[in-house]
């Protein structure tokens, strides 16, 4: 899979991005203060974490988009390259049949005189002169047919030219979209912080034991065995990624992010997975959380804006936001969208 590498990331976007966990929220929930119980003295106002929640949901959904644009940017720029290879041998090509037939010009010379036709293909676009018949009067049947190839090649060359033309237009576009994506992840992120870090001291230090209950030591795991030899290579190399940073836009090895995790931990056994948690939920067949086995894909929320990796005894292994490592977490611990089977 894929090894690009990513604009480097900023203070802010490695430690402030906190992914809205729904078991984190409701343990924040239970920390700030107990359904109906008369507010804490250090209680945050529910408007203001309930802010928090959403910037961290609708950044993680932001680099979700990110993602995938910076995967389609790839892609664009391998396809740009193609087109201006074909280009330059398009022209290689041209350069070599107008070269031969150069020869003929000059053998004509020797004998006594360049053959008009000849003389202006050689001197402008044979496409004006080749759609006047006249002009074959004047050449051999050999001369013909290369003239005719020429006129094709040329013809292909200015479609290769229109293509790589269009490609780079849309790669310019984007990589606007990129940018885009980039600015919105940075702003939401940024507001968080700022919102969090307006908190009393006692309430900042209750949301972040809150939202950094998961492990990152092995629990014991039990139960189903993997579905295939690829899915319990993947869990290895998911687990041998527990203590990394989260670090948005990443896939690996030294950080990553949601998607990026279960992208390089699959591509460790040898399967390729596509960018983002959306397109990964439908990597393979879903079934029902009941029947889930260790390397199952565990897709979250609605629009799939979070992913995780089933490791057995109720227990997944994701990378939750910046400043919480790759950790083991409840697979309960956000709505399920789907279970998927690699």
């Amino acid at each position: 899979m894929a090894s690009h590498r990513r604009p480097s990331q900023s203070g802010l976007t490695q430690s402030a991005r906190v992914t809205v966990l729904s078991a984190a929220a409701a343990t924040a929930a239970a920390a700030f203060a107990a359904p109906g119980a008369s507010a804490a003295p250090h209680e945050p106002a529910p408007s203001g974490k309930a802010t928090v929640d959403r910037l961290f949901e609708q950044a993680e959904q932001a680099t979700e988009q990110y993602d995938k644009a910076d995967e389609h940017a790839k892609q664009l720029r391998e396809q740009v390259k193609q087109a201006q290879d074909a280009v330059a041998r398009g022209q290689e090509k041209i350069n070599r049949m107008r070269g031969a037939l150069g020869a003929i010009a000059g053998a004509q010379y020797r004998s006594g005189g360049i053959d008009p036709a000849l003389a202006l293909l050689l001197s402008s676009n044979p496409d004006t002169y080749l759609d006047r018949a006249v002009t074959f009067d004047r050449l051999s049947e050999r001369q013909t047919g290369q003239l005719h190839e020429l006129q094709h090649e040329q013809r292909r060359l200015a479609q290769q030219r229109a293509e790589a033309g269009r490609k780079l237009a849309e790669l310019e576009r984007s990589r606007t979209e990129v940018a885009r994506h980039k600015r919105t992840v940075e702003s939401k992120l940024a507001q968080a912080r700022r919102l969090l870090n307006a908190l009393p001291t006692a309430d900042r230090a209750a949301f972040d034991r809150a939202s950094r209950s998961g492990r990152t030591e092995l629990p014991p795991l039990a139960g189903a065995a993997p579905a295939s030899s690829r899915a319990a290579a993947a869990v290895m190399a998911a687990r041998s990624a527990i203590g990394k940073p989260y670090i948005w836009g990443a896939n690996g090895p030294s950080g990553f992010d949601c998607s990026g995790l279960m992208q390089w931990s699959y591509a460790r056994a040898g399967v390729g997975l596509p960018r983002t948690s959306q397109e990964q939920r439908y990597a393979g067949h879903q079934v029902p959380l009941s029947e889930a086995k260790p390397g199952d894909l565990v897709a979250y929320r609605h629009d799939a804006s979070h992913i995780a990796m089933y490791v057995g005894n109720g227990q997944v292994v994701h990378a939750p936001y910046p400043g919480a490592p790759v950790r083991y977490d409840p697979v309960g611990m956000m709505p399920i969208s789907s279970v998927t089977r690699v």
